[in-house]
């Protein structure tokens, strides 16, 4: 059977068991079984002959929401901890590749922007750092410090102080999406300007190599992981901006979940680039080779947890956990 068959054939059930799963408070149990089950037959086929068919995204979308409606009053194992991280995260991810892939754009683009305003306006920096940021950087170059900055204060405190600030722009590139895609689109322009900017500015006196070293050993991580909140407050966005064939409101509740799944799964790598950042990046005079070694590692865990898992997964169990 053609896809295009397949979907003719098949649409008006699917939009029926939309509204299913919509108002499934007033369904009996056996009609949300009987709907389930012939749901998930559709999603095999579709897996089986159309398994990369945006059309096997839906069913397993759509299934997805129906057990979660089914089940919700199951009580949950302790095992959802741990397949949490390893199936939900990157079942989310997988759904979301799309928004993560525009997320990642911006914030490249901002970087862009950053670089070359510097490059061409040298007082550029004071707008988007502060006058009293590059006056003090300024003082640290002069006197043969130039990172300091990340040995201000205590370790702990600055591990502390440093991880929530982090949660807090994740959860605010998130929460932005309410006020439609172009308000987490607003935070990665402007995080991305600055990083750009930063960046720029220590190439100008020529520490592009030094400040490049205590940038990314916790900035791999910590931007990587920004800009997989920017995947999520796009999905937030995108929830009820492009509904598609969900009911609006359906599909605002299905990107605030996929967002809020994908935001959450942040948490820990940015209280790893706190700590790194705490406790590693004010020891500058540890090897450079070191250094190199832990971004390198840092840059290989998050193409594997946000790019490679979440396709193999797919690959391995469908979409179901999203």
């Amino acid at each position: 059977m053609k896809e295009v068959t397949f979907i003719r054939r098949n649409i008006e059930k699917w939009k029926e068991t939309e509204r299913v799963v919509e108002h499934a408070a007033d369904l009996s149990p056996d009609t949300l079984a009987d709907t389930y089950v012939d749901l998930t037959a559709d999603l095999a086929f579709s897996q089986t002959h159309f398994p990369y068919s945006r059309i096997t995204i839906y069913l397993n979308n759509l299934a997805s929401a129906l057990h979660n409606t089914i089940y919700r009053n199951k009580r949950e194992k302790w095992t959802r901890i741990a397949t949490f991280w390893s199936q939900e995260v990157p079942a989310a991810m997988f759904d979301g590749r799309r928004e993560l892939r525009a997320s990642f754009i911006i914030f490249l683009v901002s970087v862009l922007i950053g670089v070359l305003s510097t490059m061409n306006d040298p007082e550029f920096p004071r707008l988007i750092l502060g006058n009293g940021y590059v006056d003090m950087t300024l003082n640290n170059i002069a006197r043969g410090e130039p990172m300091s900055v990340y040995d201000g204060d205590p370790e702990g405190l600055m591990f502390a102080s440093i991880t929530f600030n982090n949660i807090r722009v994740s959860f605010t590139c998130f929460i932005m999406g309410l006020f439609t895609s172009f308000g987490t689109g607003y935070v990665l322009l402007f995080n991305g300007i600055m990083v750009g900017t930063f960046q720029a500015f220590f190439y100008q006196h020529g520490l592009l190599w030094e400040s490049s070293l205590a940038i990314w050993l916790h900035g791999t991580l910590e931007i990587s992981a920004i800009i997989v909140s920017g995947a999520a407050g796009l999905a937030l966005g995108g929830g009820w901006l492009f509904p598609g064939t969900y009911s609006r409101g359906a599909s605002f509740r299905r990107g605030a979940k996929r967002g809020l799944k994908i935001v959450v799964g942040t948490v820990p790598i940015f209280i790893l680039a706190g700590f790194i950042e705490g406790y590693l990046t004010r020891h500058t005079e540890l090897p450079d080779a070191l250094r190199l070694g832990v971004i390198l590692a840092s840059l290989t865990f998050v193409i594997f947890y946000y790019i490679y898992l979440p396709k193999k997964n797919f690959e391995k169990y469908g979409n179901a956990k999203a």
